[in-house]
Formats: C-alpha cells, structure tokens, sequence
C-alpha cells in the first residue's frame, strides 16, 4: 500500500480522526506494514507485547480460547480499527488472540513509537482514551448478551449489525456479505456450529431473511429487530 492509501486510511481511524495530515503522515511513517493471511494469527494471549495494530484493510478478529478449544469473540476491527492498545499502555501482555477472518494489511506501531507520538500529540492520546471506552462498552455489552440473551437474539443482533453497515437506515431487501463460516459466526455469538446453523434455519423458515451463500438478504427487518429485543421488552416472540 502506497504512503498516500496508508494516510488516507489512518486518517480515517478512531485514533487520527481529527489529526492534521502532516501529523498522521508523521504516524505513518513509524509503522511497518504487514500482510496477514486468512486464518493467520497476528498475536496470542498472554504473549509479551511489542506493540499495536491498526488495520488497513481486511477484518481482523480478537478471541479467547478456553482449555476446551472453544473461542469467544471479543471485537472485530475492520479499516480502521485499532488492535492491543491496552497492552501498550498498560505495559503488560497481549489480553487476546488475534486472527485475520479475511486477507489483511495493517500497520504494527511499537510500544515505543506509540509513547513517543503520544507525548508529542496529546489529542491522540484522548483518541487513544476514547477508543479504549468504546471498547470497554463493547465488552460490557457482550457480558450482558452471554448473560441474558439466547443463541437466537445474539444472531438477530449480529445480522442487524452487518446489515447497518451496508446501509444505516434498515428496510426490508437490504442484503450485506457475511463471509463467515457457521463454526466463526459460533465464535462471535459464544456458541456452537450447530445452535448457529439451526437458528439461521429457523430465520430462513419464517420468512425472515434469505441466505444466498455468504450473502444475507433481510426480508423482514421488524421480525429481526423483533427477535434481537424479545427479552429486552419482556416479551416472548422467539422463533419456534
């Protein structure tokens, strides 16, 4: 990726937002640049960290493992997204695996570098503090939806997620990519294959969306967002 797409990107990042460019052109050129394959893990938990990620391109997914093999998704950071602040600042190991779901560039920055940009420009430490919130809050939300919520309310949640990203002001026909296989989307929902496959079925027979191989086409957005609230609203709508 050419220094002018690097810029462009990092401009648009949570951390460099409302950074002058000749101060983001500063940041990017303390990073190196580097390819990850899908499938391809960039760190593990509990590994002494050297650094953090932002990312260029692709989608880069941060999980932890039980003893058991079983994974939970944390956070999924696409262009844009920032990976392992935590551990830069707080001097300790990386808190998570991160794995690329999709063929990924990013930009690995060392602790060091981060410090010394820090303390030059102390806006993008407030970005840096403002990133780590909506984390936390990320975080918050997901212990609550393992806590309260069913399989099939964290998939209705997901599926209306992906779908506002391709287009904010949900109608029904709005259809997105979900390049996901069942065992990844078991992984983000703290689930397993099976459960997921199931649920997708039971949305698929009642008319509520339309899987076209990785493409998912909402036919009912009122049922999705229906079934994503049952609990929440105290009511008992969910799909049987």
């Amino acid at each position: 990726m050419s220094r002018e797409q690097r810029i462009r990107v990092l401009a648009k990042s949570s951390l460099c937002q409302n950074l002058p460019e000749t101060v983001v052109a500063e940041l990017a050129a303390r990073s190196v640049e580097r390819r990850v394959k899908q499938g391809q893990i960039l760190f593990t938990a509990n590994e002494p960290a050297s650094g953090m990620y932002i990312v260029l391109s692709g989608s880069i997914r941060a999980f932890r493992e039980n003893i058991d093999g079983r994974e939970q998704t944390i956070h999924v950071e696409r262009a844009g997204g920032i990976l392992a602040e935590v551990a830069v600042f707080d001097g300790g190991p990386y808190p998570s695996n991160a794995v690329a779901d999709e063929d990924s560039d990013v930009l690995f920055l060392s602790t060091e570098d981060v410090h010394r940009f820090m303390l030059l420009h102390p806006e993008a430490a407030l970005a840096a503090l403002a990133n780590m919130a909506r984390k936390l809050r990320i975080v918050a939300s997901l212990a609550e939806q393992l806590a309260l919520q069913d399989v099939g309310q964290r998939l209705a949640t997901l599926l209306l997620e992906e779908a506002r990203l391709a287009l904010p002001k949900l109608q029904d026909g709005v259809s997105f990519s979900l390049p996901l296989s069942h065992a990844q989307i078991a992984s983000r929902l703290g689930s397993v294959r099976e459960v997921v496959t199931r649920t997708l079925q039971k949305l698929v027979q009642h008319g509520v969306i339309e899987v076209r191989g990785h493409r998912i086409v909402v036919l009912n957005v009122k049922a999705l967002v229906s079934e994503a609230q049952k609990r929440r609203h105290g009511t008992n709508t969910q799909l049987s």
